[in-house]
């Protein structure tokens, strides 16, 4: 039993951290820029909670993609949300989970990196 779930386990680690992820097609009317700009957007990390409190961008919260299906309620009430992580498959899946879930203010905002420099721009 411990054996098959790790097994288990093994497998959907594999899958999401070796599987090439098709990009979530962006909103091109809507600049992700100016999203993370406007102070009216929910910029919303998905990392692991250890991660976040390592660093994150500016005004942030962290949701991780674990629990993203447990928030569905967050995305909801917010005008726009920007998702963001490490690398941006993470990223990418939390939003493909919220457009099946009916979630169409999220918009792409790849990695941790980009949003940060986004934040520094003048």
């Amino acid at each position: 039993m411990v054996l098959r779930n790790l097994l288990q386990l093994f497998f959907l680690i594999t899958v999401f951290s070796c599987t090439a992820v098709k990009p979530v097609v962006e909103d091109t009317l809507i600049s992700v820029k100016e999203l993370v700009k406007d102070p009216e957007t929910a910029l919303v990390d998905v990392r692991v909670p250890e991660q976040f409190t390592e660093g994150s961008a500016a005004n942030s919260v962290n949701i991780p993609l674990a629990t993203i299906e447990n928030n569905l309620d967050f995305f909801r009430k917010q005008k726009n949300t920007v998702i963001f992580c490490n690398t941006g498959r993470q990223a990418n899946v939390a939003m493909t989970v919220l457009k099946k879930n009916g979630i169409k203010n999220v918009h792409y905002g790849k990695t941790l990196k980009n949003v940060k420099a986004i934040q520094a721009e003048k």
